[in-house]
């Protein structure tokens, strides 16, 4: 899962040195949807989420249904590099989180791209949790030593690496749940980080005034217990986090053995931010603010030189051409809608790239009272604790993020009554307190909407036009905010 990209680095110190100081480091790293499902289906297939159809977490809302298995699956990047590449293609740990659904093949099921599959039922666990292996299910239990997931999925890596093939090239994606809930350490981490509390930054335990519906409704300032529950948390995530710390020097150190380290492209990166009280939110995602949305990016591998930070503007959708050019693909024979990362890895000038990319998601919940909590209207979910709800069914919205010379900014209106419109200038205001929708340039205003509904309807190569603040951006000002409800009913549709 994620963690916040600002202080990762500190249960990741084996990482940071294995990776991070052998290669680069992206600091400006984004998802297109702040939640595990979307998320990851967004790096398995290249697309934005309206072109993926997985909107959220459930089966009705294209997580691994039968539709997502008949339609995108066959052409995830694993798929293509396996089938048109000669890859050997392994996969252990978290896949998507309605996989082995029995309405949609169970654990029986194995997508194809794969030669070795190794995938977790359904949700994050750490003990108690069923494996398809290869299609066959095998059940685990709660003895550390045989069971504990991320050390598991550490023991089928190396062993992969082992005994496969070295006739052909290999690709393998290792998927920890760590740090997801329910944030279980290894037993020998459960005292590391006595001190460590969430970060207090301008934005921590503040209402979010002028924001969203959703964020207002959050109780501020959070009660002492929900406090204690969000540090707790915190401090949990980063014991888990040690464990794959450990993984990751395992690896590197077999790759080291086998002779195969310095001719081997290494990722790390993650499917979500989460947020731990900031505007008064407990803990969790799917929110539209740095904190939900940024996540770490570092790769080492053949002709990337140590220790470098780029600023460039990446998405998750990027990962899947990346990993196709350097295997030599043609990406004109895609349909993704992210870019190689190639050229920025082998540090090529005068590289045109993107000053903007699409934020979107569509709300989990139903027009319906939580019973949990009476008190509340129709339409939350996800409440908890104090009954802070993190989702409702119109919490549905789209942004642009835009990154450039001049601007730091970001867009973003909900698929609601008001159209509800917040716009950051994160040069002034990084933790994002102040929504300037109403003071801000008109002109600004106007272009920003009038991307936002190219970035919604493109697809392939259109997602990759000149943004706002490029020279080569057209305006067409007969299109400036031309008909709300039109754009808002375009926007659920597209998510059907």
């Amino acid at each position: 899962d994620a963690f916040l990209v600002l202080s990762f680095q500190t249960p990741l110190k084996k990482t940071k040195t294995l990776i991070a100081q052998m290669g680069i480091t992206f600091v400006n790293a984004y998802v297109p949807s702040a939640l595990c499902c979307p998320s990851r289906a967004s790096i398995l297939t290249g697309k934005y989420p309206h072109n993926h159809h997985v909107v959220n977490n459930t089966l009705e809302g294209n997580c691994s249904s039968k539709l997502w298995q008949k339609i995108q699956e066959p052409y995830t990047f694993p798929a293509l590099l396996k089938a048109m590449c000669g890859y050997q293609t392994f996969f252990a740990g978290k896949y998507l989180n309605e996989y082995g659904a029995e309405d949609a093949g169970g654990v029986g099921h194995v997508p194809p791209g794969w030669s070795f599959w190794y995938a977790l039922e359904k949700n994050s666990k750490y003990y108690n949790y069923t494996l398809s292996v290869n299609g066959k299910a095998r059940r685990h239990g709660e003895n550390y030593s045989v069971d504990y997931l991320t050390d598991v999925l550490a023991n089928m890596s190396l062993d992969f690496l082992e005994y496969k093939s070295n006739f052909e090239p290999f690709f393998m994606m290792i998927a920890p749940p760590a740090p997801h809930s329910p944030w279980t350490p290894a037993p020998q981490y459960t005292k590391s980080f006595q001190n460590v509390s969430a970060p207090r930054n301008s934005n921590f335990n503040i209402h979010g005034k002028n924001k969203h519906w959703l964020i207002r409704q959050a109780k501020t300032p959070m009660s002492n217990s929900s406090i204690q529950f969000l540090d707790d948390a915190y401090r949990k995530r980063w014991q888990t986090l040690l464990s794959v710390d450990d993984l990751i020097e395992k690896l590197v150190k077999k790759l080291e053995v086998n002779g195969e380290l310095d001719n081997t492209y290494i990722f790390y990166t993650s499917d979500n931010g989460f947020h731990t009280g900031q505007f008064s939110l407990p803990i969790d995602k799917r929110q539209l603010y740095e904190f939900d949305i940024k996540v770490p990016l570092l790769v080492r591998g053949p002709g990337i030189k140590p220790s470098q930070t780029n600023k460039m503007l990446v998405a998750n959708i990027d990962l899947g051409p990346t990993i196709l050019d350097i295997a030599g693909y043609d990406l004109n024979k895609t349909q993704m809608d992210g870019m190689s990362l190639l050229p920025l890895l082998r540090g090529d000038k005068n590289v045109t790239w993107r000053s903007d990319f699409l934020v979107e998601y569509q709300g989990e919940g139903y027009n319906g009272s939580d019973p949990t909590c009476p008190g509340l209207g129709p339409g939350v979910t996800h409440c908890f604790p104090d009954c802070v709800c993190e989702d409702s069914y119109n919490n549905t919205y789209a942004c642009v993020r835009t990154l450039s010379a001049s601007w730091d900014l970001q867009y973003c209106e909900f698929d609601d009554r008001e159209v509800f419109v917040e716009v950051y200038n994160l040069t002034a205001d990084p933790h994002q307190i102040n929504n300037i929708a109403k003071t801000i340039d008109q002109e600004i205003l106007e272009k920003m909407n009038y991307r936002l509904m190219m970035l919604q309807s493109c697809s392939g190569a259109t997602c990759r036009t000149p943004g706002v603040f490029d020279p080569g951006y057209r305006f067409d000002p007969r299109l400036m905010f031309n008909n709300h409800s039109v754009r808002a009913r375009r926007f659920s549709a597209q998510f059907l």
